[in-house]
């Protein structure tokens, strides 16, 4: 098992904590948006089913 043989500086832990909560901030970013565009049916990057498509089909 890999053991740290010295200690984490509290600037390096700091670091690293604020670029996972970046990347974490940007992933709820872009799902938001997502979200938003797909419920006002202006995605063009989501394919999901209209209905009218449904309706044809029937």
């Amino acid at each position: 098992m890999a053991v740290p043989k010295k200690r984490t500086s509290k600037s390096k832990k700091n670091m690293r904590k604020a670029n996972w909560k970046r990347q974490a901030k940007l992933a709820a970013k872009k799902a938001l948006s997502l979200g938003k565009s797909v419920l006002t049916q202006r995605s063009h990057s989501f394919v999901y089913p209209s209905n009218e498509e449904e309706e044809e089909e029937d």
